[in-house]
């Protein structure tokens, strides 16, 4: 009788599971407007983790005989690894001469290569000590940081960020929270907004790289994130950056927080045919940045970015936890 009750309890876990994971994998599926559904971005931010639902609801389907709910689990099992298999698989080789060059005791600012960092500071919370020795030791050559204050630029240059990058242009929509970019080269043409964003201002500035031989144009973003009562405003900011697939003036590389994955309709209808994420073009893994201030649970979400345009090649993705900030930093190497 005990075993008869096991039996059902499991299938009702079983059940329980696998109508979760069902849910999520249509979530997914959904086209780019039905996305913005009240709670529908929030459920999609979790989708690689629904793998492990599956897993768990197929051995309890198989250990009820439930052989529905099994085949079930399979088929959503399926799917959900095509999704994420592109992110343990690389699609483009950082040169050899990029690896050696970002190992250098110091950066060199004349080459085609750079190790570039996004990093939301959490409305200036995060440490700017912290931050600066993170571009120091990994030589960052281009910063980009979300949700700055005028207190926290102030405490970042008393940590000396203009020692290792001089050049920055820093901007408020509202005067009180920015998006910036630090440079260790002077930022071309430095605008406050290049994107046009009902978000927030997305600065933008170009870099020149191998002695002047090309440019890369950077943009610090950060898009509106998808709380209650603001989801189709969020998918709006994703939006806006898609239309930036249709400037041709500039190659571009844009970092930031993103507050979308590679699961969101709308962030991969932004990457088009036309850019990349780094983190998938690397295949060095899943890259899960947020949130980063909870000691009681991991990283759960990638929402932060580094796109690139056609062309360019990253390499060596890292995350770092920066204290005191709810995201944790990401880092790339980049050849142009």
């Amino acid at each position: 009788m005990m075993a008869k009750h096991a039996h059902r309890f499991m299938g009702l876990l079983a059940g329980i599971a696998t109508l979760a994971t069902v849910v999520a994998t249509g979530a997914r599926m959904l086209p780019e407007d039905l996305q913005s559904l009240p709670y529908v971005p929030v459920l999609v931010s979790f989708t690689p983790w629904f793998i492990g639902v599956s897993v768990v609801a197929l051995i309890l389907a198989l250990a009820s005989r439930r052989w529905i709910i099994a085949l079930m689990s399979i088929a959503c099992l399926i799917v959900q690894v095509w999704w994420q298999f592109p992110f343990f698989q690389q699609s483009a080789a950082l040169p050899s001469q990029a690896v050696q060059a970002v190992a250098a005791s110091h950066a060199d600012t004349h080459d085609s290569y750079a190790r570039v960092m996004t990093l939301n500071v959490y409305k200036g919370h995060a440490d700017p000590d912290a931050v600066v020795r993170l571009v120091r030791d990994e030589r960052v050559e281009v910063l980009a940081l979300q949700e700055t204050t005028n207190a926290f630029v102030k405490a970042l240059n008393q940590a000396g960020i203009q020692e290792y990058l001089p050049y920055s242009q820093v901007s408020s929509s509202d005067g009180v929270y920015g998006n910036g970019l630090w440079s260790a080269t002077e930022l071309g043409s430095p605008s406050d907004d290049d994107v046009q964003s009902s978000a927030s201002f997305m600065p933008g500035g170009t870099v020149a790289f191998g002695g002047g031989a090309s440019s890369v144009r950077f943009v610090s973003v950060h898009t509106t994130s998808p709380t209650a009562g603001y989801w189709n405003q969020w998918k709006r900011s994703l939006d806006e950056l898609g239309l930036m697939r249709t400037h041709n003036a500039h190659r571009y590389v844009f970092m930031g927080d993103f507050n979308a994955t590679m699961d969101h309709t709308p962030f991969r209808d932004f990457l088009g045919t036309r850019f990349t994420d780094a983190t998938e073009q690397a295949g060095h893994g899943l890259t899960f940045t947020w949130p980063a201030n909870r000691t009681n649970i991991p990283l759960l979400c990638d929402i932060d970015h580094i796109v690139m345009d056609k062309g360019i090649v990253a390499g060596q993705v890292q995350v770092v936890r920066v204290q005191g900030s709810d995201h944790a930093a990401l880092l790339a190497t980049i050849a142009v």
